[in-house]
């Protein structure tokens, strides 16, 4: 049977977000006190996970939220400058069309993530956003829960390390996107059970019968 929910990130999966992200960094990191991003880091960076690149950017954990809280008001105010990825509103009608749930899980606000999915936002069942000590497994269990799906029939879908270890311990299924944050090469070292290389993959994968 195919999958019954999917489950999706925002910034690097659905909206092309990491050259906003370039940018503006060093103004958070000046602004906030830790190491500011030579161009020569990133790509080192987009090795990372989640702590090691905290770790390496010598940022302190009780500053996150602060952090957090100012990095969303500055989305809000690029978001003209910040564009879903070409295929993306034909890629989420396509499931929902076929009967697919669909879930957006984000550290970013709801409105945010409105704003950026623009028309396509009214095809999600479900959203759980804003940043969480909790983390994104927390979040999932919730989404789950609410659209009262079996784990065993969802997968999440996301650019980063922390959404395969997420998916893995609540687990769903995993796919990972080659075109966001995270290097491809750093997705693929975690095995995860789909990866997709183009936006009209997803479809095929989530709307498929399952092995």
């Amino acid at each position: 049977m195919p999958y019954s929910l999917a489950i999706f990130d925002l910034d690097g999966t659905l909206v092309d977000s990491f050259p906003w992200f370039l940018r503006t960094i060093n103004d958070v990191a000046d602004r906030f006190g830790f190491r500011r991003v030579a161009d020569e880091d990133v790509e080192g960076l987009r090795h990372a996970s989640t702590r090691e690149i905290l770790s390496r950017l010598e940022v302190p954990l009780w500053k996150l939220p602060v952090i957090a809280r100012h990095a969303r008001r500055l989305k809000a105010e690029a978001a003209a400058e910040i564009s879903l990825f070409a295929g993306v509103e034909a890629m989420l009608r396509t499931l929902a069309d076929s009967g697919v749930q669909l879930a957006l899980v984000s550290s970013d606000s709801e409105a945010n993530a409105r704003r950026k999915l623009d028309g396509t936002a009214a095809l999600f069942s479900h959203f759980d956003c804003a940043a969480s000590v909790f983390g994104k497994p927390t979040k999932f269990r919730r989404v789950i829960r609410r659209a009262g799906i079996a784990p065993a029939d969802v997968i999440s879908i996301g650019d980063e390390v922390r959404d395969i270890e997420a998916a893995r311990t609540v687990g769903i299924a995993c796919g990972a996107v080659n075109w966001g944050y995270a290097a491809p090469a750093a997705l693929q070292a975690l095995a995860p059970d789909h990866m997709f290389a183009q936006m009209e993959e997803i479809a095929d994968v989530v709307c498929r019968t399952k092995a």
